[in-house]
C-alpha cells in the first residue's frame, strides 16, 4: 500500500514537471517571436502581411455579397421558370383539346343552297352611336427600389452589424407589400369598401399631413396590418440603413413616425 502511494506521487510529480516544462517552452517561443517582431527588417514584412490579410478579408466580404445576390437572382429565376412552365402546360392543354371538326361558315352553306353571294344590304335607320367611355386610368403605386450590392458595400459597418444584403431586400419586399395594400384601399371607391377597409381608410386619412400630401408613406401600423414583419431592433436597424441609402425619409408629428418613400 505504501509503495503504491509513493509510486502515484512520483507519477503526479512527473506529470507536473512535464506541464511546467511545456509552459516554459511556450513562453520561450513567445519571447522569441516578440523579439523577432522588433527587428526593423521583419517589421516591414509583418506590416505587408497585415495589409494583405486586410485585402483578402475585403475580397471575401465582396464574394459573400455577390453570392447572396446570385442566390436571390437564382430564386427569382426559379419562380419565373415555374410560372412559364404553368403557362406552357395551359397552352398545351388548349392545343390538345381543340375540336377536330369546326363548324363551317354560314356563307359556304348559303352558296350550297344557291343563294346570292352578294345580297343587297338592308337599309336601316341610322341609330345614334353611343360614345364609349374612355377606360379608367389605372393608378400606379410607387414601390421602393431594392438596394444594390454597391450600395450595401457603402453602408458603414456599425449600421450593418450582422445584417445581410438579402435580409435588407426581403424587408423592402414586405414594405412594398404594405404600401401597395394601403394605397389600393385609398384608391378604392368608398361605396365598395367593407367596414374593415373603411376603418383602415379613416386611419390613413388621419395620418396624412401637409408634408406627406401627394407622397407615398407607411407607418408601423401598416407593417403590422399587411405584413408579418416584427417591429423590433432588427427592423429599426434596417430602416436606418434604408434612410442612409436614400430609400426613405422620416416625417414626425403627433407621436407618429411616417416613413416616406423617396
Amino acid at each position: 500500500m505504501f509503495y503504491s502511494a509513493v509510486w502515484k506521487m512520483a507519477s503526479d510529480l512527473e506529470q507536473l514537471c512535464s506541464y511546467v516544462n511545456e509552459k516554459i517552452d511556450n513562453i520561450k517561443k513567445i519571447l522569441l517571436i516578440r523579439n523577432l517582431g522588433q527587428e526593423p527588417a521583419l517589421k516591414t514584412t509583418l506590416s505587408k502581411i497585415g495589409d494583405e490579410i486586410i485585402t483578402v478579408n475585403e475580397l471575401l466580404n465582396k464574394f459573400e455579397l455577390e453570392i447572396q445576390y446570385q442566390e436571390q437572382t437564382n430564386r427569382s429565376l426559379k419562380e419565373l421558370c415555374e410560372s412559364l412552365e404553368g403557362d406552357f402546360k395551359a397552352v398545351e392543354h388548349l392545343r390538345e383539346h381543340i375540336p377536330s371538326c369546326l363548324p363551317q361558315a354560314k356563307a359556304a352553306e348559303s352558296l350550297a343552297n344557291g343563294a346570292d353571294p352578294n345580297p343587297p344590304e338592308p337599309v336601316n335607320a341610322e341609330e345614334p352611336v353611343l360614345a364609349k367611355k374612355p377606360p379608367k386610368e389605372q393608378r400606379v403605386i410607387k414601390e421602393m427600389q431594392f438596394v444594390t450590392t454597391d450600395e450595401f458595400s457603402g453602408v458603414p459597418a456599425y449600421m450593418k452589424s450582422r445584417l445581410t444584403y438579402c435580409q435588407i431586400n426581403d424587408v423592402i419586399k414586405e414594405i412594398n407589400k404594405a404600401v401597395v395594400s394601403k394605397y389600393k384601399i385609398m384608391h378604392q371607391p368608398k361605396a365598395s369598401m367593407t367596414s374593415v377597409k373603411r376603418n383602415h381608410y379613416q386611419r390613413f386619412v388621419n395620418e396624412e399631413t401637409k408634408d406627406t400630401k401627394g407622397r407615398y408613406f407607411f407607418v408601423e401600423a401598416d407593417l403590422k396590418d399587411f405584413t408579418n414583419l416584427k417591429t423590433d431592433k432588427r427592423l429599426y436597424a434596417i430602416l436606418n440603413i434604408l434612410r442612409h441609402c436614400q430609400r426613405l425619409s422620416e416625417v414626425r408629428g403627433g407621436g407618429l413616425t411616417r416613413y416616406v418613400l423617396t
